[in-house]
């Protein structure tokens, strides 16, 4: 009984070893699982990354679209309003650049209003790093057309042959001690004041971005692929160059600027920061004394005259006299040879001239009709040539204290300058066209034009050393020079139309806003919109080096007459002097600096 009752038990193992064969087929189910879940989520996390690189090439891509959408709007409604045709505001910009009803689209640069250059300053647009702020939509510049200046007379000024070929007016009656023009009137109720002025650009509705990759906010960036990324060789420009591209011997850095060196020519150039000049408002100009000693600024109501060595503000020329009341921007400063004075032209269309020590007005100009631009003096010190958006160039005499000429052409003057010798005066206009007079008869002798000429307005143009040269910088984004062939003592009909583009410089990404000659004549410099400065060889037109600091529009250049230094000024407020010279002798200067 006890046997047979045994063998009906079970064997004591069955019943745990099956259970633990069903934890083992559980336990490989779940591996073979969570295999398959991880090789999901590893093809998953791949198409992801996939996923993010593609948005990211879509997104420059239509960054880019949209930069060009933008430029050819611009340019096909600039072409429109130089017709004569009136465009609405673009939506290009986004909601912020819609206007409401008490708010007016901003004005476009016609040929002919009084505020020719309003807005470029503040990156009426659009924003970006350490811009200074725009202005308000309420406070845009009211339409105007330029008013054609009726001739006038002048005593005992010289008179040449009654003619009024290339727009010779015989001068106006004007004494720089005689009473001042009225005041001009207030907007009235229901009126926008001025926008700040600034010599530069016409307004924009949309502002194009130039971003530094170093500083710029930047979207965050998904790991690039691993293939290297063609680029093309971008030439002339070097905007387009990423400094992180370059190896060190093409490239120079500073703490908040830097410089792009052409990969594709012979470096010979170096640069460095020597002065950052803070403003209280845009820098519409800066300008060298003769002996390279002190830099003058225009600015906002005043200008600054600074010691080039230390830095150090030395002079403020503010007129007490004139209303405390709203914007009064100096666009245009100019030393007088022997360093005593420094002429000062203004949107009150009135020139002052400083006597520097004194801290006094020696001479107030008045007779042009509108905002003043531009201002050179003549080598001998004794003359002033100006140029306004009244469509005239005048020409003052110092000494006593008169009109000489009154030059009138067809559209407003952007710039002048004189000619080493002080025997020419040329002037760029919004008609596109450089023009060149004889001081000493005012005849037009040069009217440099199509088909070798500008596209677009002309805001800058500048004597070469040799006096026979002439650059100029344009809204087409291009430099020209030109070989003048201009025969002392010109009459009409013997001198005109003479001189020829030798050589067009392109690299620029925007408006060229100021260009200039060293004084050696071996390079030629410019400043622009898209915020940069570059270096051109005026023998083969190659771009030699590209700056970038400034966070705004560089209005204007200018190099030091004795030594190799040169200032910039700026819409963010800022002027700065710089050194350049050949790569050695910069070096050398930072060793002995440091080791100091």
């Amino acid at each position: 009984m006890y046997n047979t009752h045994r063998g009906m038990v079970p064997a004591p193992n069955s019943r745990l070893t099956e259970l633990l064969d069903q934890l083992r087929q559980e336990f490989e189910n779940q591996s073979r699982s969570t295999g398959e879940f991880e090789h999901q989520l590893t093809g998953q996390l791949q198409e992801m990354e996939m996923i993010r690189q593609k948005v990211y090439q879509l997104e420059q891509a239509q960054i880019k679209m949209k930069q060009d959408y933008e430029a050819e709007i611009r340019v096909l409604r600039h072409e429109l309003e130089s017709r004569g045709v009136q465009t609405v505001s673009s939506h290009i910009a986004g909601p912020a650049q819609h206007t409401g009803p008490s708010q007016a689209p901003p004005p476009a640069l016609g040929h002919g209003p009084s505020n020719l250059f309003g807005g470029i300053m503040t990156n009426q647009g659009g924003s970006g790093p350490g811009l200074a702020p725009p202005p308000p939509q309420d406070q845009q510049p009211p339409q105007h057309t330029l008013q054609q200046p009726a001739a006038a007379a002048q005593q005992g000024a010289p008179q040449p042959p009654q003619s009024s070929f290339g727009g010779y007016q015989p001068g106006a009656a004007v004494n720089g001690y005689g009473p001042p023009p009225p005041p001009a009137a207030s907007p009235g109720p229901g009126k926008r004041p001025r926008a700040p002025p600034g010599p530069a650009t016409p307004q924009q509705t949309h502002q194009l971005a130039y971003p530094d990759p170093r500083v710029s906010p930047q979207l965050a960036r998904p790991t690039p692929p691993s293939q290297a990324i063609v680029r093309d060789r971008p030439g002339n420009m070097l905007a387009n160059w990423n400094p992180d591209d370059l190896p060190a011997s093409q490239k120079r850095e500073g703490a908040d600027w830097y410089a792009v060196f052409n990969p594709e020519v012979q470096r010979v150039l170096d640069v460095e920061l020597v002065h950052h000049l803070v403003h209280d408002s845009v820098v519409c100009c800066v300008r060298f004394s003769r002996d390279g000693k002190y830099l003058a600024t225009g600015c906002n109501r005043s200008a600054q005259i600074f010691d080039v060595t230390t830095g150090q503000n030395v002079a403020t020329l503010q007129d007490e006299n004139v209303d405390k009341n709203g914007d009064l921007y100096i666009r245009s400063v100019c030393f007088s040879p022997d360093g005593k004075y420094l002429a000062t032209g203004a949107e009150d269309k009135q020139i002052r001239v400083w006597d520097i020590n004194a801290r006094t007005i020696k001479h107030i100009f008045t007779g042009h009709e509108q905002d003043i631009y531009s201002l050179d003096f003549a080598g001998n010190g004794r003359y002033i040539a100006s140029g306004s958006g009244d469509k005239t160039v005048r020409l003052w005499d110092i000494l006593d204290g008169k009109l000489v000429y009154t030059l009138s052409i067809e559209d407003g003057v952007t710039t002048v300058a004189m000619s080493p010798d002080g025997h020419y005066v040329a002037a760029g206009s919004l008609d596109k066209s450089v023009r060149v007079w004889d001081t000493t008869t005012g005849y037009l002798v040069e009217r440099l034009e199509s088909p070798d000429g500008h596209k677009d307005s002309v805001y800058s143009v500048a004597f070469a050393p040799n006096g026979r040269d002439l650059v100029s910088g344009s809204l087409d984004k291009t430099i020209k020079l030109w070989e003048l062939n201009v025969p002392r003592g010109a009459y009409p009909g013997t001198g005109v139309k003479g001189g020829k583009c030798v050589r067009t410089f392109e690299g620029h990404k925007d408006f060229v806003l100021s260009v200039c000659l060293t004084p050696d004549g071996h390079w030629v410099m410019s400043g622009s919109k898209d915020r940069g400065v570059q270096f051109w060889d005026p023998i083969t037109g190659n771009a030699q080096m590209m700056l970038q600091g400034h966070k705004n529009s560089v209005i204007s250049v200018a190099p030091s007459p004795t030594n190799n230094l040169f200032a910039t000024g700026s819409g963010d407020m800022r002027a700065r002097i710089w050194r350049y010279g050949p790569t050695s002798s910069i070096m050398r200067l930072l060793v002995v600096e440091r080791c100091s």
